[in-house]
């Protein structure tokens, strides 16, 4: 069965209006009387007439269309940023294109690539992946450009980072005020500027202190990653009574590994503390301590930055704050 093409100029028809009527009507802003506006309204809806946002949008040199490029979706701070981003962006009027960023054989420069024949308005990467290759290939569409926890030193986009270092930092002073002086750090091979910022400020803060860090990596910033290191960790012996994990699924591997694997008690023999608050850090088998990634805080700028008028030439970065959140996987709760 083939579907019939309802046009602007039939619904005009059946309306007894004309065909700039129609257009008014489905234009917010434009002027039109509520006897026209209703008499296109019940043709449109009659022959089932739908406007074409994208051909509008395209005459316009605007589609509404947002490309979410990102990497470890099914993590959960990823899932609950891509929510909330997808969420205001529906309100704000876009259409969310998402684009996995997972691999790194090429395909997602040959995606992104794809959606530019569309011609998204803007991209928002979400990871330190993939390479920085593909902010300039946005930048030379004509994209506006929104970077989340990423370093790519080029003029145009907007970028908003987490200030890993202070974060760092803290958790360096609630170990030492909880008594801990055999410090560690959890990290994983990916290597993100987010995550090596987080190693580099924890291990400079202990160093204020004259302590030294134990830093193990494995894997994939994921939950058997934390479960692997905690084996290597308290095998030594001279095995560390804090660890701070780069993020909660990390800390939930590392606490399970030295309650399980190791006989440990946490917060009594070994304190953690984990980085971005997603839901499970709060369930009872794990109680973690952690940094609460500002996702509300996020989501508003990289939507503010994607309406009209807003500056895009310099380069302007936006440095939020991760506050603490205590439970009970370290000995002591810091004011």
């Amino acid at each position: 069965m083939t579907k019939t093409f309802v046009s602007a100029d039939d619904v005009a028809k059946r309306a007894g209006v004309s065909r700039s009527a129609v257009s008014r009507t489905f234009t917010p802003g434009a002027s039109v009387s509520d006897e026209t506006r209703q008499r296109v309204m019940e043709a449109a809806e009659t022959l089932g007439y739908h406007v074409n946002q994208l051909a509008r949008g395209l005459m316009r040199s605007e589609t509404g269309i947002v490309c979410l490029v990102v990497s470890e979706m099914d993590t959960p701070y990823r899932s609950k940023l891509v929510r909330a981003l997808t969420h205001e962006l529906q309100k704000a009027g876009k259409i969310s294109m998402l684009l996995n960023a997972d691999r790194s054989d090429g395909s997602v420069d040959a995606a992104l690539r794809q959606t530019l024949h569309y011609r998204a308005d803007a991209s928002i990467l979400l990871s330190g992946l993939p390479d920085k290759a593909i902010t300039k290939l946005c930048l030379d569409s004509g994209q506006r450009i929104v970077l989340i926890n990423r370093d790519d030193d080029i003029d145009g986009p907007l970028r908003i980072n987490i200030d890993d270092k202070q974060a760092a930092r803290v958790a360096v002073s609630a170990f030492l005020r909880a008594g801990c002086r055999r410090l560690a750090l959890a990290n994983s091979d990916v290597g993100t500027p987010s995550l090596m910022a987080r190693e580099r400020g924890f291990v400079a803060a202990a160093a204020d202190y004259g302590l030294d860090v134990m830093v193990v990596r494995h894997g994939n910033t994921i939950y058997e990653s934390g479960r692997h290191i905690a084996q290597s960790l308290f095998a030594r012996l001279d095995p560390p009574d804090a660890v701070f994990c780069v993020n909660d699924l990390m800390a939930f591997g590392l606490m399970d590994g030295a309650r399980h694997d190791c006989g440990l008690r946490i917060p009594e023999d070994v304190c953690v503390i984990g980085f971005d608050n997603i839901e499970q850090s709060a369930w009872a088998s794990y109680e973690l301590t952690t940094f609460s990634q500002p996702v509300d805080a996020i989501v508003e700028n990289s939507v503010a930055w994607l309406r009209p008028g807003n500056d895009s030439e310099s380069i302007r970065t936006i440095e939020l704050h991760a506050p603490i959140v205590w439970r009970k996987s370290i000995a002591r709760k810091v004011s």
